[in-house]
């Protein structure tokens, strides 16, 4: 069973790219719509040592988007369930939940954890947080990948990947960018999941979003980390009598 359901993607990936994701560490902060979806496709591609990152409650209005969100999780823990889903799917794993927020504030909390990963994932939706989190990650030569913002788009194939100084039309980044600006920091080159897509226009009080985007949002992110620890492969000719 357990090499059966791995073998298509150790078959796509090749053997050393596999091994290298099994061994690597990946810290997810943020486990809702995009960060969720991007924690499970990791794992269920040969990921084994995940660290979930939020200290959030699942909400009804988590039930349209978010992974671990079901009518009888209301209340809980979102990391917790995350880690149970994900356990469920491969119980070798090691996934461990931090049911707590990262801020500028308690940052010193996470340094170890910083500094152990090889891989970090930003789905964190605060300015001050994701900022701070950008720096310290990239201060101990962590690769991060960040989404952008995912709320009040409509269309999946808007979808783009750039270095976070060429990341253009969201609004989130632009609020990176004064922050960084403001504090004197050197714009980060770190790359990023960002729509080309122009946000949808409502209520003030209303920040629309639907699963196609953010899920994908998140596939993105796990493609990322996937794609730097395998190499693109060459394609074989085309048998003889084939285009």
């Amino acid at each position: 069973m357990k090499e059966e359901w791995t073998e298509r993607a150790r078959a796509l990936l090749g053997d050393s790219a596999f091994e290298r994701l099994a061994a690597v560490r990946i810290a997810v902060f943020g486990v809702g719509g995009v960060g969720g979806w991007c924690a499970e496709a990791l794992l269920r591609t040969g990921a084994r040592h995940l660290t979930l990152i939020d200290d959030d409650t699942v909400a009804p209005s988590n039930i349209n988007r978010q992974r671990q969100a079901t009518p009888s999780m209301i209340g809980r823990s979102k990391v917790e369930v995350l880690r149970e889903i994900l356990l469920e799917i491969a119980p070798d794993a090691q996934v461990d939940a931090r049911n707590e927020r990262y801020t500028p504030q308690n940052a010193a909390t996470f340094d170890a954890l910083l500094s152990e990963s090889d891989f970090v994932i930003d789905a964190i939706d605060s300015v001050d947080c994701k900022a701070h989190l950008i720096r310290s990650a990239i201060s101990r030569k962590a690769t991060i990948f960040s989404s952008m913002g995912a709320a009040l788009r409509f269309d999946p194939t808007r979808i783009r990947t750039a270095p976070f100084h060429k990341v253009t039309g969201d609004g989130l980044a632009r609020a990176l960018r004064n922050r960084f600006r403001k504090e004197e920091v050197p714009l980060p080159h770190h790359l990023c999941v960002y729509s080309e897509e122009s946000p949808r226009s409502l209520p003030a009080t209303l920040k629309g979003s639907i699963m196609p985007v953010t899920c994908a949002f998140g596939m993105a992110l796990a493609s990322l980390v996937i794609s730097r620890l395998s190499p693109p492969r060459e394609t074989p000719p085309p048998a003889k009598g084939q285009a």
